[in-house]
């Protein structure tokens, strides 16, 4: 894991959310450890896993829905906000929380890896501290380049204490509260 370093914000959360609301709607911005961030857009196979996991999500557990592009409120302090590919929580959760909802009732936030130059920095580095301090249960990491599942669990004091990293085929299983456990063979099928 790596350590968590101090930084300084570029902008407040309010100023953020200002610029948030006048990006055209081709882009999307994140504000992650004080810096804003345009999220890539997602490609064709990007949006098949999301309807992969989603299909699977709800064989699994129809009480529940996989939100894509749920804007959240992640990190401790300084606050950020953050547009997971995925938001795990009971069906209906977003209604009446408007741009951004907090992250209580979320089992799990999702992010698929994208082929731009910051992915590493932004879904292996960052995206685990704000999830994790916004005590999401489970991240779980689809990454593309390297052909594995990664499941962050058990945030403590802004950090998961287990992560699992498992190549596509194998069988991930998705701990509490998601008790979900994926067959990952689809997604061999999925990467460029």
């Amino acid at each position: 894991m790596t350590p968590r370093t101090e930084y300084q914000p570029q902008m407040s959360v309010e100023e953020f959310e200002e610029l948030e609301r006048h990006a055209p709607e081709n882009v999307r911005l994140e504000f992650i450890r004080g810096k804003v961030q345009v999220k890539p857009v997602t490609d064709g196979n990007h949006d098949q896993i999301i309807a992969w996991l989603q299909r699977l999500c709800m064989q699994h557990r129809p009480e529940l829905w996989l939100y894509g592009d749920r804007g959240m409120k992640v990190e401790g302090c300084p606050k950020g906000r953050a547009r997971p590919d995925g938001v795990l929580a009971p069906f209906g959760f977003p209604a009446g929380h408007g741009d951004w909802s907090e992250a209580a009732g979320v089992l799990m936030a999702v992010e698929v890896t994208s082929h731009d130059s910051d992915t590493h920095q932004r879904d292996r580095v960052e995206k685990p501290e704000g999830y994790a301090a916004a005590d999401i249960p489970v991240y779980l990491l689809i990454d593309r380049a390297d052909c594995s599942v990664i499941v962050f669990s058990q945030p403590e004091k802004g950090r998961y204490r287990r992560e699992e990293k498992l190549p596509f085929g194998a069988a991930v299983k998705l701990p509490k509260p998601v008790n979900i456990t994926l067959d990952t063979e689809p997604l061999k099928d999925l990467v460029e």
